[in-house]
C-alpha cells in the first residue's frame, strides 16, 4: 500500500519508544516522567505509526510484554483521536493490525481485537470493508488462531457497536450481521470451547436489537441454545442461561415450544456449582413471570424450584456481607464506603418517586436474585407455595446453634420476601411471625438482626391495618419498640438496616405514630449523635418521613426541644460547601411542611442561608477562584427546595422573609439556568410562592410567565417533561393569582398544552394532569380568550379531566370548563359524551360547583332536546350514568 511504501520507522526511534514502553510496564519506575515522555512523543504525528508497528512486528528483543503495551496505548491514542490522523497513517495503521489476527500469541490477538474495535468505532465499517473481508476469510479458515483472532475481535465489536454491523453499509449487498450470522450459529458446534463461548457471547449482543435475520434464524439458534445446554465449559452454559433471560424478555413467544426443556435446564443450572451460572438461571424465574409465560406449567416445577431457591438464599462463604458486618459504630467510614449523594429536583405532581438509598442493594448476587424470584412467584402463585416452602423455612428456623445461624438468615429473608405475595395466607399467622421474628432482633449475629428489621418491616403494613384491635396494637407496639432498639444497635449494618425499616414503618403508620413521638425521637436524636456519616444519611430520611406522616402533630415545644437543638448544632457546624448538607437540607423541608407556622421560629436563619448558597453558587459558575468555591448546581436545587418547603409550611408567612431579600430576582435567573434541575426546582418554588405570595413576584411578572412558557415548547419539553411539568403547574398557579394579568400567554399556553393532551402516551401522567389543571384554570380567568378555540382540545382535555383526583386544582379545571361553555356553548357539541364523562368521574364536588355543573348540563339538555340528550346519555357506561342522576338530567 502506499502508505505502507511511504512511511518506515526510524532505528533509533524504534529503540527510543521501546526503552521507554519498556520502563513504562516495569513496576519500580517513575510512572508520572514515563507519562511525560509518552506526552511528548505523543506530539509527533507518526508517533501512532510506531506503536503499531512495534505492536505488528515480533522483531528480536521485543517481548510480547513490550508489544501488548504498545497496542494498548495504541488503543487509548486512537480512541481519542484517529480521526484527526492523518488519513495515510491511519491506513498504514489499519494494515499492520489486520495481520495480527492470526498471531501465534494469545495475548497479542486478544489486544488486537480492542485495537480494531475502537478504530470501527471512531471511522464506522463502512471506512474499512477490507476488515470485513479479512474477518471472514480468517473464520472461514481451519486455522484456529486465526479463526479465534476473528472470532475475538468480532465478538468485541458485537460488545461495543452492535448497531454498526446491523446497518447497510455502502457497496455492501447484505449487513454485515447478515454475512457473520450463519457463521456464527455454525460455530456452536465447534470444537473449541473458545469458539463457542464467543461466537454465542456475539449474537446474545443482538438479542434486544433483534435484526431482522436473527428473527428469521430464531428456531435454528433456539435449537443451538437447546445443544449447548450441555455444554462442559461454564462460561458457555452462563451465556445459554443469558441468552434465554433475554429472548423471555424481548419475544418469549420464541421459547413457548421449548419452555420444558428451558425450564428443566435453567433449574439444573440454578444449582450449578459455578456461581455465576447459577446466577444468570436465577434471573429466569422473574424473567418467566414478568413475561407471564404458561404459570401452569411452571407450577409443575415449584416443589423442586422453591427448595432451590432457599438453598441459594443461604450466605455464601466469600459474601462481601460477611466482612462488612463486622463493623462497629466507632470504626470510621471510609471514603469509599459513601456513595456520592446526589438531590433529586422538586416535582409537583409525582407520587410515585422511587428514592432507594440503600448502598447495600448495590451488589447483585445469587442470595438477592433467589430472594427477588421467590418474591416474583409469591406474587404470581400466591399461597399455593406455602405448603413447599414453609415446611423448609420451619427447619430452618427450628436450629439455634452458631453454625447453623446462616440458615435461620436466610429462612428469615423468605419470609420477607413473599410477605405481600402470601399474605392471604400469612396474615392469620401474623401474630406468631412477629413473636417469632421480635427475640430475634436481638440475635447474637448482626446479619440476623438486620435481616429481621427487614422483614418485620415487609409485614409493616398489614400490621398497622390491624392496630386498632388491642392485639393488633400490640403488634404494632413490639415492632416500633424493637425496631427503635434495633436503631441504637452497636453495629453498623443493623443500624442501617433498622433504620430503613423504621422508615417504611413511618410511612404506613403515618399519624399512628403520634402517641409514640417523644420516644421515638429520644431514639432518633441518640442515633443523629452516634452515627458515622454513611448511617447518618438513613437518620436523616428516618427524620424526614417521620415529619411526612405525622405532620404538624410534630408542633409541639416539648418534641421540637427533641429534635431541633441537635439539627440546628449540625446545621451551624457544617459549611456551605459541604455535601452533607443535602441530606440536612431534606430534612428541614420535611420539617417546615409539617410544623407549618411553628416553623417560623427557625425560618429567618435557614431562609437567609439557602439565599446565601444560591449567591455564592451563581457566582462561583462565573469566578469560582475568587469566591473560593466550585460551582456544583446540586447546592442550588437544594436551596430552592428548601425554599418551596419554608413556603408550602409557613405559606402567607413567609412574605415577612421574602420582602427584604433579593430571592425575586434570583428566582428568575434560577428559571433561566441551563441545567433542567435547576429550572426544575426553580419553577417548582415560583408556583409555590404564587399560591402563598404572589405579591413578591409582581414586579417581574411577565418575565417570570414569559420563562415558564417556554419549557411547554416541543423542543424543550423533549429534553425534560420535569421541566416542563413544574412550568405547566407554576403557569396555573400563577394564573388563580392573577386573573387577567396572564392573559398575554394565554394562547400560547393553550397552543401547547393542546398536544401535550393529544399525545397521551409519549408523556408522564403527572404533566397530563398538570396540563389539563392548567388549561381549566387559564379557562377560568380568561375564558373568552380560551373559548374560541374549544373544538380543538375538549375531547382530550375531557379525557384527561377524568383521571384527576377530587381536590381543589380538579375544582378549579372544571369551574373553567363551566366558563367556556357558557361563552361558548356550541364550541363542545361534539363532545358532550367526553365531557359527561369528566363530570361523572367526580365522587365528591362542592355545593357551588355542583350548581355551575347541573346549569351547564341542563342547558346543553335544552340546546339539543330530549332524544339527543338520551342518546349522548346511553353511550356512557352504568356507573358514570348513575352519578350523573344526582345532576337531574
Amino acid at each position: 500500500m502506499a502508505a505502507q511504501a511511504i512511511w518506515q520507522p526510524k532505528e533509533e526511534g524504534l529503540r527510543e519508544i521501546c526503552g521507554v514502553l519498556e520502563q513504562h510496564i516495569s513496576p519500580t519506575s517513575d510512572k508520572s516522567r514515563i507519562w511525560q515522555q509518552l506526552q511528548h512523543y505523543s506530539q509527533f504525528p507518526d508517533f501512532n505509526n510506531y506503536l503499531a508497528f512495534i505492536f505488528a512486528h515480533a522483531a528480536e528483543g521485543k517481548s510480547v510484554e513490550i508489544r501488548q503495551a504498545a497496542g494498548l496505548l495504541l488503543k487509548n491514542n486512537l480512541r481519542s483521536a484517529f480521526n484527526s490522523i492523518d488519513p495515510a497513517y491511519q491506513q498504514y495503521i489499519k494494515s499492520e493490525l489486520l495481520p495480527c489476527l492470526g498471531a501465534a500469541d494469545r495475548y497479542i490477538r486478544t489486544t488486537v481485537g480492542t485495537i480494531i474495535s475502537v478504530v470501527v468505532q471512531q471511522g464506522r465499517i463502512s471506512g474499512w470493508l477490507e476488515l470485513l473481508q479479512v474477518l471472514v476469510q480468517c473464520l472461514d479458515s481451519n486455522d484456529i488462531n486465526h479463526m479465534e483472532g476473528a472470532m475475538d475481535t468480532l465478538s468485541k465489536i458485537c460488545e461495543d457497536i452492535p448497531q454498526e454491523l446491523d446497518s447497510e453499509v455502502p457497496g455492501l449487498v447484505e449487513s454485515p450481521f447478515d454475512v457473520f450470522l450463519p457463521r456464527l450459529l455454525q460455530f456452536f458446534q465447534s470444537p473449541h470451547a473458545s469458539l463457542r463461548k464467543l461466537s454465542l457471547a456475539s449474537i446474545n449482543e443482538f438479542i434486544m436489537l433483534m435484526p431482522t435475520a436473527l428473527y428469521l434464524s430464531m428456531d435454528q439458534y433456539i435449537q443451538g441454545l437447546l445443544v449447548l445446554v450441555h455444554d462442559p465449559v461454564a462460561e458457555v452454559r452462563k451465556l445459554v442461561c443469558s441468552a434465554f433471560v433475554q429472548i423471555s424478555e424481548v419475544n418469549p413467544s420464541f421459547l413457548e415450544p421449548h419452555l420444558r426443556k428451558i425450564i428443566e435446564f435453567m433449574l439444573q443450572s440454578n444449582k450449578d456449582t459455578d456461581d455465576e451460572v447459577a446466577l444468570e438461571a436465577c434471573e429466569f424465574w422473574t424473567a418467566y413471570c414478568e413475561a407471564h409465560l404458561d404459570p401452569e406449567l411452571l407450577r409443575e416445577f415449584l416443589p423442586h424450584l422453591i427448595p432451590v431457591l432457599l438453598s441459594n438464599m443461604v450466605y455464601a462463604e466469600d459474601d462481601e456481607s460477611l466482612i462488612d458486618a463486622e463493623d462497629d459504630e466507632s470504626i470510621p467510614d471510609r471514603d469509599q464506603d459513601l456513595r456520592p449523594r446526589f438531590h433529586s429536583s422538586r416535582l409537583h405532581g409525582s407520587e410515585d418517586m422511587n428514592d432507594d438509598d440503600d448502598d447495600s442493594l448495590n451488589i447483585w448476587n445469587l442470595r438477592k436474585c433467589s430472594a427477588a424470584g421467590l418474591d416474583i412467584l409469591s406474587d404470581v402463585y400466591g399461597d399455593e407455595i406455602l405448603p413447599t416452602l414453609m415446611p423448609v423455612v420451619q427447619a430452618k428456623l427450628s436450629t439455634s446453634d452458631d453454625g447453623t445461624w446462616k440458615e435461620r438468615e436466610a429462612a428469615v429473608l423468605a419470609l420477607g420476601a413473599i410477605a405481600e405475595g402470601c399474605i392471604r395466607g400469612l396474615y392469620p399467622h401474623l401474630a406468631e411471625i412477629v413473636e417469632f421474628l421480635i427475640p430475634l432482633l436481638d440475635d447474637k449475629f448482626p446479619l440476623l438482626r438486620s435481616i429481621t428489621c427487614w422483614t418485620l418491616s415487609r409485614f409493616s403494613k398489614f400490621v398497622v391495618q390491624g392496630v386498632s384491635h388491642e392485639k393488633g396494637y400490640e403488634k404494632f407496639n413490639k415492632i416500633l419498640m424493637g425496631l427503635l432498639r434495633r436503631i441504637l444497635d452497636t453495629n453498623k449494618r443493623v443500624q442501617e438496616a433498622a433504620c430503613s425499616a423504621f422508615a417504611t414503618l413511618e410511612e404506613e403508620a403515618a399519624e399512628q405514630l403520634a402517641p409514640h413521638l417523644e420516644v421515638i425521637l429520644q431514639h432518633l436524636m441518640c442515633a443523629f449523635a452516634r452515627y458515622q456519616r454513611k448511617n447518618l444519611r438513613i437518620v436523616y430520611d428516618a427524620i424526614g418521613t417521620l415529619a411526612d406522616a405525622v405532620g404538624e402533630e410534630l408542633n409541639q415545644a416539648r418534641y421540637l426541644q427533641i429534635l431541633m437543638p441537635p439539627l440546628i448544632a449540625k446545621w451551624q457546624h457544617l459549611s456551605n460547601s459541604d455535601k452533607d448538607l443535602f441530606p440536612l437540607f431534606e430534612s428541614f423541608t420535611s420539617i417546615a411542611q409539617a410544623l407549618g407556622t411553628g416553623f417560623f421560629q427557625f425560618a429567618e436563619p435557614v431562609f437567609q442561608r439557602c439565599i446565601n448558597i444560591i449567591q455564592s453558587q451563581h457566582m462561583a459558575k462565573v469566578d469560582p477562584i475568587s469566591v473560593g468555591v466550585k460551582y456544583e448546581k446540586e447546592f442550588v436545587v437544594c436551596s430552592l427546595d428548601l425554599l418551596s418547603g419554608l413556603a408550602e409550611g409557613l405559606g402567607s408567612g413567609i412574605e415577612s422573609v421574602i420582602s427584604p431579600s433579593n430571592l425575586r430576582d434570583l428566582l428568575l435567573q434560577c428559571c433561566m439556568d441551563e441545567a433542567p434541575d435547576v429550572r426544575q426546582s426553580a419553577l417548582a418554588l415560583l408556583g409555590d410562592l404564587a399560591r402563598v405570595c404572589p405579591g413578591c413576584l409582581q414586579p417581574r411578572l411577565s418575565e417570570f410567565l414569559n420563562v415558564a412558557v417556554k419549557q411547554l415548547g416541543t423542543s424543550e419539553l423533549r429534553k425534560s417533561i420535569s421541566v416542563a411539568n413544574n412550568a405547566c403547574w407554576a403557569i396555573g398557579e400563577l394564573a388563580v393569582k392573577f386573573h387577567q394579568e396572564v392573559s398575554p400567554i394565554v394562547i400560547t399556553v393553550t397552543s401547547c398544552l393542546v398536544p401535550i393532551l393529544e399525545h397521551t402516551e409519549d408523556l408522564n401522567r403527572s404533566l397530563l394532569e398538570n396540563g389539563a389543571i392548567t388549561l381549566g384554570r387559564l379557562a377560568l380567568v380568561c375564558p373568552e380568550i380560551v373559548s374560541p378555540h374549544m373544538e380543538h382540545f375538549m375531547q382530550s382535555w375531557c379525557t384527561a379531566l377524568c383521571t384527576i383526583r377530587d381536590d381543589v386544582e380538579k375544582e378549579d379545571a372544571f369551574c373553567g370548563l363551566c366558563a367556556i361553555v357558557k361563552v361558548n356553548p356550541s364550541g363542545a357539541l361534539n363532545s358532550l359524551v367526553y365531557m359527561c364523562k369528566a363530570i361523572a368521574s367526580w365522587q365528591v364536588m362542592s355545593d357551588n360547583l355542583q350548581n355551575e355543573v347541573r346549569q351547564v348540563l341542563h342547558g346543553y339538555k335544552q340546546m339539543i332536546g330530549d332524544g339527543a340528550w338520551e342518546q349522548c346519555l346511553s353511550a356512557l357506561d352504568p356507573p358514570a350514568k348513575e352519578n350523573l342522576s344526582k345532576y337531574h338530567v
